[in-house]
C-alpha cells in the first residue's frame, strides 16, 4: 500500500541525510475573537471580521476588538426594539435604503432617547468661546531677502547674518531700493520679482517667517535679520489683510447642530450603558472599553 502521507518517487532509496518535504495539513490557525454574544445571541466571527472592514485602527486587533464592540451595540438595540414591539419602515437614505434592523434601531432611539434642543443663550456662549473657529486667518503681503546657509553650515550662517546686517543698514537710509537688493542679494527665485513673495497665510511658511510677519505693520521692514532653517531673511511687509469674523446670526444655526449632535452622542452613549449593565454580554469588555460606544 502507498504511502499517503509522503510521495513514494521520493522516499524509495532516497538518501538519509535528505530532508523530504512535509506533506501534513498546518494546524487550522485560532480564530481571533471567539465567544461573542448578548443575552445568549451568538455573534459571529465571520460577521465580526466582515464589520472590522468598517473600523480603522493602529493593527487588526484593535480593528476586530472595534468590530465586535460595535456588533454587540447593535444586538443591544435591536433585542431592546423587539422586547418593546418597536417596528418602523425603511427610510431612503444617501447611501441607500435602510435595512429592517436600522429603521427599527432608529425608531427607538427616537422614542427613548430625549436629546435636548440647544438654546440661543447655549450657542451664544459657545461663539463668544470659540470665536477663532468662525474667523478668517489675516493675510500678509510680503517681500524678503534670503541670505542662504544651511542649518549646519556654521561659517556660512555667520557670513549670512552679517551681509543681512549689512543690507538693512542700506534700506533703512534707501528704502525704496528693496526690490533693486533683492535682485542683487536674495537667494531665492522672488529676486527676479523684487522679492516679492505674494499672498501668505497661516501655514504657508515656516514658524520663524510668520511670527516675524505678525509682529510687523504693513510698510514696516524688520529691522533685525530674521533666522530660519534656509538663512538669514529681511522682511518688508507691503499689506496685511486682517481676518474677519462672522456675525453670531451667521454661524448660530450651525453651532445648534454641533451643540445637538454632541448631546445625542452623550445621550445615546449613555442609554446604550443602562442596556448593558443589565445584559448579559460574553465575548467583550463593552462598560470598561476605553472607545466610545457611539462612533
Amino acid at each position: 500500500m502507498a504511502n499517503l502521507y509522503t510521495n513514494p518517487n521520493l522516499s524509495e532509496g532516497a538518501p538519509a541525510d535528505v530532508d523530504l518535504p512535509s506533506t501534513k495539513v498546518p494546524p487550522k490557525s485560532k480564530p481571533i475573537i471567539t465567544d461573542v454574544s448578548v443575552n445568549g445571541v451568538q455573534i459571529s466571527e465571520q460577521n465580526i471580521l466582515a464589520e472590522a472592514q468598517n473600523h480603522p485602527a493602529e493593527n487588526p486587533g484593535q480593528a476586530v476588538q472595534a468590530a465586535a464592540r460595535a456588533l454587540v451595540v447593535r444586538e443591544l438595540l435591536l433585542q431592546q426594539a423587539k422586547s418593546l414591539n418597536i417596528q418602523a419602515a425603511p427610510e431612503q437614505m444617501n447611501d441607500g435604503s435602510e435595512t429592517p434592523e436600522d429603521a427599527a434601531i432608529r425608531e427607538l432611539i427616537e422614542q427613548e432617547v430625549d436629546i435636548p434642543s440647544a438654546s440661543t443663550d447655549e450657542c451664544q456662549r459657545y461663539y463668544e468661546n470659540n470665536k477663532a473657529r468662525f474667523s478668517s486667518e489675516p493675510i500678509y503681503e510680503a517681500s524678503h531677502i534670503l541670505f542662504a546657509a544651511g542649518a549646519d553650515q556654521h561659517t556660512a550662517r555667520s557670513i549670512a547674518k552679517a551681509r543681512a546686517h549689512d543690507v538693512i543698514k542700506l534700506l533703512q537710509d534707501k528704502p525704496e531700493a528693496f526690490a533693486d537688493l533683492a535682485l542683487e542679494y536674495s537667494a531665492c527665485p522672488s529676486k527676479e520679482t523684487g522679492g516679492n513673495l505674494g499672498q501668505l497665510t497661516k501655514g504657508s511658511t515656516v514658524t520663524e517667517f510668520e511670527k516675524a510677519l505678525q509682529s510687523m505693520q504693513a510698510g514696516q521692514m524688520t529691522g533685525e535679520p530674521v533666522e530660519t532653517k534656509f538663512g538669514y531673511h529681511i522682511i518688508f511687509l507691503n499689506r496685511k489683510i486682517e481676518g474677519n469674523t462672522l456675525p453670531f446670526e451667521h454661524v448660530e444655526e450651525t453651532i445648534r447642530a454641533w451643540l445637538e449632535a454632541a448631546s445625542w452622542s452623550k445621550a445615546v452613549s449613555q442609554y446604550i450603558t443602562i442596556l448593558a449593565g443589565s445584559a448579559e454580554i460574553k465575548g467583550i469588555d463593552l462598560l470598561g472599553s476605553d472607545s466610545p460606544l457611539v462612533q
